[in-house]
């Protein structure tokens, strides 16, 4: 057999023989997960493979090879537990990262949004996300101060409630006669050509967490335990902070 044949063989025998790591969860911590996994596949010779959006879109793969399943939210990893019971090890799971809600506005912030208190107090068109990990969000934040007003006031101006964020950042891509998208910082972050992220005031701010559990499946595959163990290290922290989130709210503002 010539030379080229053996390097072949070998470039082949190798590629099959690397681990495999499936991961599958929402599209929100993506960019960053995806980020993680393309580190630490080089790191240490792993194919880490992330599938995101919705859970429908990723569900029937999941059940058949998934590792491990991260979620946006506390109440979507509880979800989770119940949807994928039979695969998830409940001991594994742990919330790794927050990130703050915020405001995206049309770029130069024609409106001149400064904070919650303006999408309660002009009259501007609010897209708002009821799904995925911000079930509940927008009530939370303008409900958080105990006054109803601004509740009625903020609900009053939302013009759309997308079930995703994805379907969220569509409907805000193709009709610009939105003002304002109450949203995760993150999003503004992967996606700066969407507008300029505005924060929440701290007294209305709310967080919510990232969780990752592994399967039973990846309780067993040493790659897999080594890339949850990556993702809260400190180089996998550091890689998350690059896309907007954070560990303690005190020490790392954005």
């Amino acid at each position: 057999m010539k030379k080229w044949a053996f390097a072949l063989l070998f470039f082949v025998t190798g590629a099959m023989a690397a681990p495999v790591v499936h991961v599958y969860g929402p599209g929100g911590p993506a960019p960053a997960m995806k980020a993680a996994a393309a580190e630490y596949g080089k790191k240490n010779g792993v194919q880490v493979v992330v599938q995101a959006g919705p859970t429908p879109k990723w569900e029937n793969g999941a059940r058949q090879n998934a590792d491990m399943i991260y979620s946006g939210s506390e109440a979507m990893m509880s979800d989770f537990c119940k949807l994928f019971g039979e695969q998830i090890v409940p001991e594994t799971v742990m919330p790794v990262y927050l990130r703050p809600a915020a405001i995206l506005v049309r770029q130069g912030n024609p409106r001149n949004i400064q904070g919650l208190a303006d999408l309660a107090g002009k009259k501007v068109k609010i897209l708002v996300t009821h799904g995925a990990g911000q079930v509940g969000m927008w009530e939370d934040i303008a409900g958080r101060l105990g006054n109803i007003a601004t509740v009625r006031a903020v609900r009053e101006n939302i013009g759309f409630f997308a079930p995703n964020t994805g379907a969220a950042r569509q409907t805000w891509l193709d009709d610009r006669s939105f003002d304002a998208w109450l949203v995760f910082n993150i999003w503004g972050i992967s996606n700066p050509g969407d507008g300029e992220i505005v924060p929440v005031e701290p007294e209305y701010r709310v967080y919510r967490p990232m969780d990752i559990a592994l399967t039973r499946e990846g309780q067993k595959n040493d790659a897999a335990a080594g890339f949850y163990r990556f993702i809260t290290s400190e180089e996998g922290r550091a890689i998350f902070e690059k896309y907007g989130w954070m560990e303690n709210a005190a020490t790392n503002r954005r």
